[in-house]
């Protein structure tokens, strides 16, 4: 079973269109692993936060709620409780199994909550071409009605959740496995499909169980019940299921599904480094050969920029710059509440004048809680009458964050009304300019019509 701190949890990682259906359709023949197409589920409760518009209104008040009101070490145990809850509902009807992996492509987007609510599970990099992965999309665009057009998807100012796949969130995992850390593992999908036994055997002893012959001839056990459940849910790779074990015919194909302009545009915007990182220092050379360009190092941080700003947008997600992975750890400590506390002030001084006043008041409840810890006045005090300290401390927190947003809440709403008021002094002037010309203009027609036509 799942424990708190993750124990028998496995998080399968990669891009979309990376081969995670592969490697999970090979691993869930394992009898101790319970894995399922797609779970995803995760995002949506990190999602609770984001407040979107709903029938029943409220959205600013859970926006209070979730970001003033409810402390976030509460978030996170209400979060861990109802996933404990879902992946261990699955291994009780998962015959036999004691070990879930969630394979959740787009996890990229929640890797710093992954970590809060699950130190110690196993994290599985799937890596692969990322050419390759381009020519996926493509070939999947294909087959569903129309071919995807690659350059307006990469470089197009339009937002698609497809181009922050395929440049942030491959960028985010680098960064995220950049490190040696012993609950991470990096599987290579060309490795994966040229020898699947002797890859499935090293995940197997990283995850701390033994080789199960014939794991990776998924064709073979298709009429069991965990095969049966896993292609039941209908979602990931299409195509799994018109072969009955690993192939190699997609490693290449990238060269004959990509035009030498979309694989310029895509290389250019990852830049080399990416390339060399990954380990596809060869691809990277072929592709400079046959496209006849020298591919600078460096990443296109405008475009990057851009793609990261969009999520933000779209979804509110805000990620940590330059995260990586952080495992092994327990609760949150004093010295992770400080630096909690010292980001929320931090993000109160970028709010201005109002914004200040409110960090004023978290430097303040800092100050008090360092006298408390010091055994200072304040400590003295709450002894002699018998309060807690910590929890004053902690409803003082929340009182001062509740009241920050409200002060940005009317900050917003002054700025839209201070646009507004700007717009409409504009059209006032432009409106007053116009009117001499337009007395004139009266004139000189009246004045025409009355000679006749004549000037």
């Amino acid at each position: 079973m799942v424990d708190e701190q993750g124990n028998n949890l496995v998080f399968l990682l990669c891009t979309p269109r990376s081969g995670s259906s592969l490697a999970t359709v090979m691993l869930q023949n394992h009898s101790r692993i319970f894995a399922a197409q797609e779970m995803w589920f995760l995002m949506s409760l990190l999602d609770l936060k984001a407040a979107p518009r709903r029938a029943y209104g409220g959205g600013a008040i859970l926006e209070r709620f979730f970001g003033g009101v409810l402390p976030e070490d509460t978030f996170a145990d209400a979060c861990r409780s109802f996933a404990l809850q879902a992946y261990n509902g699955l291994l009780r009807g998962g015959g036999g199994a004691d070990i879930v992996v969630d394979k959740s492509p787009r996890y990229y987007y929640l890797l710093e909550f992954l970590d809060v609510l699950f130190p110690k599970s196993r994290r599985i990099w799937l890596i692969r071409n990322p050419l390759a992965v381009l020519a996926s999309y493509k070939k999947l665009g294909a087959s569903r009605g129309g071919a995807s057009d690659l350059a307006g998807l990469l470089t197009g100012p339009a937002f698609d959740i497809k181009a922050a796949d395929l440049t942030i969130g491959l960028l985010r995992y680098c960064g995220y496995f950049a490190g040696n850390d012993p609950h991470a593992y990096r599987l290579r999908y060309e490795r994966l499909v040229a020898d699947p036994e002797t890859e499935l055997a090293g995940v197997c002893r990283f995850l701390g169980i033994p080789y199960e012959a014939g794991m990776e001839r998924y064709g073979e056990r298709m009429n069991t019940a965990k095969s049966e459940l896993y292609f039941s849910m209908g979602v990931g790779d299409p195509n799994v299921a018109d072969h009955a074990a690993p192939h190699q015919a997609s490693v290449d194909a990238w060269k004959d599904v990509l035009t030498k302009r979309e694989v310029e545009l895509y290389v250019r915007l990852l830049g080399a480094r990416a390339f060399e990182t990954l380990g596809y220092g060869e691809e990277l050379a072929e592709a400079e050969r046959w496209t006849g360009v020298r591919f600078g190092r460096e990443p296109d941080e405008r475009l990057l920029a851009l793609r990261e700003r969009q999520l933000a947008e779209a979804t509110g997600c805000r990620w940590e710059p330059g995260y990586a992975m952080r495992s092994g750890a327990g609760s949150a400590g004093p010295g992770e509440v400080a630096g909690a506390a010292a980001n929320m002030t931090a993000s109160a001084a970028s709010g201005g004048p109002a914004a200040a006043s409110a960090a004023a008041g978290a430097e303040t409840a800092g100050r008090a809680a360092a006298s408390t810890a010091a055994g200072g006045p304040a400590a003295a005090a709450n002894a002699a009458s018998g309060g807690q300290p910590e929890a004053q401390l902690q409803q003082l927190r929340m009182t001062v964050r509740a009241l920050e947003l409200r002060i940005e809440a009317g900050l917003r709403e002054r700025q839209l009304l201070q646009t507004r008021l700007a717009a409409m002094k504009r059209k006032s002037g432009w409106l007053k300019s116009a009117l001499p010309l337009g007395r004139r203009l009266t004139r000189f027609a009246a004045a025409y019509m009355a000679g006749g036509g004549r000037k």
